[in-house]
Formats: C-alpha cells, structure tokens, sequence
C-alpha cells in the first residue's frame, strides 16, 4: 500500500475548521487516503443509493442521526442536504474536526459547497501519486515510469500495458458518459472526446478558443465551457500569465495543460515508454508532468502558492514562476541529461526583468550543478523527493 502525504495537512485543517472538503479528479485515491486517515470516522458512500437515499429523504433526520465525525463521499451526488450540513454545523459553530466532504469536482462546479458551506469548510486539493509518496530507490527512472503512466493509482500501479490502456479508456468513457451527466452538465459526448483529443495535441500552448472551436465546428463559448469543465473536474490546468510591469508586451492569454500526463499519452497514442522517448510531445510532455508536481510541492509546502507563466510577445519565456509570499521564483524545465547554460536564456531575462537573483532549471539527470548567474539545474528527482524543500528554494 502506498502511503499518501497528506494526513499532517488533513489533521491540521480539522483543528481548524467544522469540515474538510477534500477535492480531486476521480479514481485519484481520494477514498482509500481519507478510510486509513481517519478509520474510526462513519463512512458514506454517496454514489450508493443505500447511503444516499436516507439522507437525500430527510437530510436533517438522518445528519442527527449520524451524529459527528462523517465522511460524505462524492457529496455532490446530494445536492440538498448542503443546507441542513450547515444549520448543524452553525448550531456548534466552535466545534472543530465534525465532518469531511469528499467531492471531484471544485467548489465552482458544486455550486452547494460554496454557497451553504462557505467559512465552515476548509479545502484540501488530493491529486493522483506525488513523485515523494512512490519514490522507494535513488533511481531517477522510477520518475520516468511515473510521467509515462500518469498519477492515477489503478494505471501506475498496473504493470500491463494493455489492461493500463482499458482502464484510460474506461476512465474517459466514465467520465464524459456518466460523471457530467451526474453533476447536471449537458455535452456532447463526440465533442468532449474530439476537443480533448485536440488538448492533447496542443498541450503546454497558450489558448486560442477560436483556432479549436474553427476545427471542432463549434463557437468558441462552446470550447470555453467544455475546457471549464475539465478544469473544474481537475483534468486540465489553465496556467496564467504573470503579469508586471516590465516595459515589455506580456502574453494575455493562459497556457493549457493535462494534469495527468497517464491520460495525455493516451490521447495521444502513446502506449509504450520507447514510443514516448521519440515523440514529438515528449518535451511538453515532460513540462507538463514537471509543472504539476512543483505545483503541487508548493501547495503543501507554501499553502496559498500562486502559478503561473512568463511570456513575452518577443517570444522570451520561463515555463513556471511560483508566487510565495515575495517574490517570485522562476523555473525552467528541460528533458534533457545535461543542460548547458544556454539553456537559460529566458530564465537569465526573466530575472533581469524582474529583478530576481535566482532562478532554476529544472531536467531528469541525477545531481545539481550551477549554470552561473544565480541559475541552478536542479535535478528533478531529487527536488520532488522532499517536497518540503521546495519552500526554500
């Protein structure tokens, strides 16, 4: 069993607030993280009609029934019984540590969570496995099996690729057949598929609604709303631009990448590690993987760590920059073994714009080295293997 990093910062946020909603993409773990974390607390499975159907019946009879310490699991299958949740919650308003929600879509999509239970829930973000929670040996290409099979526990832990490849498809299937239909989104299942296809292609690019919906045959409101979705279900991150005042053109518009890299790859067709190795994608690949984990890395670090881009009109860019607190700081990253000073063009402009002293790159080799002005390559494996360093960075 792997063990999940997150029970510090589950235990922490219960002293603090009557709830806990955890959130994630679905088949992330979420479950099996919150039943050994808390093993004494009751158990509801809302999916399961036997759980739901009482509480969906009369919510404020079976909540008193219940009594504290419940787990809500996929709380959204109950949209109702978000308001008796927070009239038994405001009736011991001091009381910590009451109940946790577990959901896979965000507060924006749920729309009950944010508006009945706003200031009583705390937030903790669970994404699929974290380079820290399955390193086991110093051997950076456990870190490559991780970025070609993707986070998800049931497709990093199979070890048959075809049997790994039923499960994608059965994950995409699920989730554009049932899954929205459960949270009342009306879509197209063809379309969902084609466009997130086209994601994949365009993956780690800055977003052009209009050049997709022109392919797809739709208006790009339509493209808008379907991206939305799968960013509020975890799927895809939108990546803003980092705006100053520099005196240069910033780009405007976010950058679109997979959360997931397991599910990129097989949008893309990629269903072995050497067929990865010569794709054309690898690097954004590999970016996108990178991008995830470092933001990850700060979140549980640095909570409220902010992410975003740097890209001038000119074409200057660092793929991610992390807000903590003062000033930013700047990371490329790169695939390959080796990285040469070079390489740091954009991370060296950056600084110098921002007037930074430090900045990284970050690529799959084994140990950290400088590249002179104030740059460091940073071995990847080594960064993610302790999370909590990141902060020091």
């Amino acid at each position: 069993m792997i063990e999940r990093r997150y029970a510090t910062q589950l235990r922490r946020l219960l002293r603090q607030f009557p709830a806990v909603t955890v959130l994630g993409p679905r088949q992330c773990g979420k479950t099996t993280f919150i039943r050994q974390a808390l093993s004494g607390w009751t158990y509801l499975d809302l999916e399961r009609p036997s759980d739901a159907t009482p509480l969906a019946a009369d919510p404020e009879a079976r909540l008193q029934q219940l009594g504290e310490q419940v787990i809500f699991d996929e709380a959204q299958r109950v949209p109702e019984f978000f308001p008796v949740l927070r009239s038994v919650i405001d009736a011991r308003r001091t009381r910590m540590g009451r109940f946790v929600l577990l959901g896979s879509a965000s507060p924006s999509l749920i729309r009950d969570i944010s508006e009945s239970l706003a200031g009583r829930t705390a937030l903790l973000d669970l994404a699929p496995f974290r380079w820290d929670e399955v390193a086991r040996r110093r051997n950076p290409r456990e870190l490559m099996t991780l970025w070609f099979r993707g986070g998800f526990p049931d497709a990093y832990l199979e070890r048959d690729g075809r049997a790994r490849w039923t499960w994608l498809e059965s994950y995409t299937r699920t989730f554009i057949e049932r899954d929205l239909a459960a949270l009342g989104i009306e879509v197209s299942g063809v379309q969902m598929r084609k466009l997130w296809t086209m994601l994949a292609h365009c993956n780690g690019g800055v977003w052009n609604a209009s050049q997709l919906a022109s392919s797809l045959g739709v208006s790009y409101h339509t493209v808008n709303r379907y991206v939305d979705i799968l960013e509020q279900t975890f799927l895809v991150r939108k990546l803003p631009p980092f705006s100053a005042n520099v005196g240069k053109r910033l780009v405007k518009s976010p950058k679109v990448y997979f959360r997931d890299t397991g599910l990129l790859h097989y949008f893309l067709g990629i269903r072995d590690e050497p067929t990865l190795g010569v794709h054309p994608a690898r690097g954004l690949s590999w970016e996108a993987f990178l991008i995830d984990q470092l933001i990850s890395a700060f979140q549980r670090s640095a909570p409220g760590s902010q992410a975003f881009f740097w890209r001038t009109a000119q074409g200057e860019e660092v793929d991610l920059l992390m807000g903590v607190g003062g000033k930013p700081v700047p990371f490329e990253i790169r695939l390959h073994s080796a990285p040469t000073p070079q390489e740091a063009q954009g991370l060296r402009r950056c600084m110098q714009d921002l007037g930074l002293s430090r900045g990284y790159l970050i690529y799959p080799g084994p140990r950290n080295y400088s590249l002179g002005g104030g740059i460091t390559a940073l071995s990847a494996s080594g960064l993610l293997r302790r999370p909590q360093d990141v902060r020091r960075l």
